[in-house]
């Protein structure tokens, strides 16, 4: 007697909602069978058969909410899962009867015998627990090569690609474009059999295809005091809809996660179910054209508002003459270019600078956690850098131990994976501190929004000439506009203008950078 219990669900998920058997008591089940869905708060999840035999108890049933490492059933022994025509268990799922009333649905052509790989989501870096699966570049049947990217997951940071994890036939999709994946889960599988395999594609929360209320003469409609699992709470949430108005497929006319998805994108819900304060989309006029926001955008809104809704955010500005910097660029440029094979920028500089400042001011470069100041004895600089799908903050690692050639080979090689969107998660995590370059658009002034849990964000602005009084005379000098916006629970005022005033001193002073004083 063979357990079946709850798999991993992934980071910070404990608990699923049994969603639904596709075998029964007494059936033969074939190894890597997929026998049960559990549905959780992100994602839907198959358990499959760890051996062949046959399936002797359920001691999980629909609806039930059970915790990793529980018991769901048990496998006894007995004869693996075959078809009546004799094919290769392995390909004995439950596919959908395509022939007419009592017609045999004969062998699956083409699925061959061979071994299934399954195809993992990666690991998507720190803080980052999902994705959804934004693009399919492989469909069932199609020849893939190991490493081969099959498919694009979209994080709220970058979009991440899903190799191939063996030579084969992508034999199946286990989950639907626009669905939620969490890294480590099973989104498709790979048969190591060359013939094309003509196996449909399992999608959204199904494994076997799922009967339709059409096929089972079930009434899809609301069930009074029915379990509700947790990706249809999530879902309802989300999209600020009533759980039990969303007419329900599954057991006892439970909603689904895809009947979830359903409603929540028929007309129904935008008008049944969305509470009396939340704001329905209104309609476009002939002119116009409503877009979906991307997720990357979705969470940049996201962030920047909960940034502004828990710090104390507050800005303050000073101007900076850039005459002594950009005197110092023009005299070496060349030969810095010969020597480190990078140009000489602004951006180094600044980098630097702040550098030098928040080793005297540590306050900037530290973060709340609870009731405690997590000071950080290292200098982690972001960059803000814009792309076609919106601002991205790539890390520069270690800025204090880097050479001023050294920050601008990073800066620069950061710049180009961002635009090529080829960067990392690993190159977008652990900032301590950032700095955002509005003058490369023209902005002349403007308040940073800070990046949390960053503590401090320095803003860049246009060089512009502007008259100033030097020594009594007024001269005509290359002037920027500097702002520091710093949450003001952690950084006092007195702290954030000394900051602020550092840097300035060491940009008009370079030689201040080179002799650390």
């Amino acid at each position: 007697m063979t357990d079946i219990t709850v798999p991993q669900l992934g980071e910070s998920v404990t608990e699923a909602t049994v969603g639904q058997w596709l075998k029964s008591a007494g059936d033969s089940v074939a190894k890597d069978e997929v026998l049960v869905e559990l549905e959780t708060d992100k994602v839907s999840v198959e358990v499959s058969a760890p051996e062949d035999g046959t399936l002797s108890e359920i001691a999980a049933n629909e609806g039930d909410t059970v915790e990793i490492g529980a018991l769901l059933g048990r496998i006894g022994e007995g004869s693996g899962a075959s078809t009546s025509n004799g094919a290769d268990s392995t390909a004995a799922e439950a596919l959908p009867d395509h022939g007419g009333p009592g017609e045999d649905a004969g062998p699956t052509p083409g699925a061959g015998d061979g071994a299934l790989t399954d195809v993992e989501v990666p690991t998507m870096g720190e803080s980052v627990s999902e994705g959804t699966l934004s693009t399919f570049l492989k469909q069932p049947g199609d020849a893939v090569s190991k490493d081969e990217t099959i498919a694009e997951i979209e994080t709220d940071k970058v979009a991440l690609e899903v190799p191939a994890p063996a030579d084969g036939t992508l034999a199946e999709w286990l989950v639907a474009e626009g669905d939620s994946v969490t890294p480590g889960a099973v989104i498709a599988r790979v048969s190591s059999d060359s013939a094309p395999a003509a196996k449909e594609a399992r999608v959204s929360t199904g494994a076997a295809t799922k009967a339709t209320p059409a096929q089972t003469g079930e009434v899809a409609s609301k069930a009074e005091g029915r379990p509700v699992a947790p990706s249809v709470r999530r879902i309802s949430a989300e999209n600020n809809v009533n759980p039990d108005n969303i007419p329900g497929t599954g057991k006892g006319g439970r909603a689904t996660k895809a009947d979830a998805m359903n409603y929540v994108n028929s007309d129904t819900a935008k008008t049944a179910s969305a509470p009396a304060e939340a704001k329905a989309p209104r309609d476009i006029g002939p002119r116009e054209e409503r877009v979906r926001m991307t997720r990357l955008r979705q969470t940049i809104a996201r962030r920047l508002k909960e940034a502004q809704d828990t710090a104390a955010m507050l800005t303050t500005f000073n101007d900076v003459d850039m005459t002594a910097v950009m005197d110092l660029r023009k005299k070496y440029k060349d030969l810095f270019l010969e020597k480190h094979n990078v140009k000489l920028g602004f951006m180094g500089f600044f980098v630097k600078a702040c550098v030098s400042a928040l080793k005297e001011i540590p306050a900037v470069n530290a973060e709340i956690d609870g009731t405690d100041i997590i000071y950080k004895n290292y200098y982690d600089i972001g960059v803000a850098v814009g792309t076609e799908k919106g601002l991205v903050v790539p890390v520069v690692r270690d800025t204090d131990a880097l050479s001023l050639a050294g920050v601008e080979k990073a800066i620069g090689e950061l710049g180009a994976k961002a635009r090529d969107g080829d960067l990392s998660m690993a190159d977008l995590q652990g900032g301590t501190f950032t700095i955002s370059n509005g003058g490369v658009y023209g902005s002349l002034m403007s308040t940073p929004i800070l990046n949390p849990p960053q503590s401090g964000v320095l803003g860049m602005h246009r060089i512009e000439q502007r008259p100033v009084a030097v020594n009594g005379e007024v001269k005509i000098r290359p002037m920027m506009y500097l702002a520091l916006s710093y949450d003001h629970r952690i950084v006092d005022g007195k702290e954030a203008v000394t900051f602020l005033v550092r840097v300035k001193e060491a940009l008009e002073d370079p030689e201040r950078l080179l002799l650390d004083v």
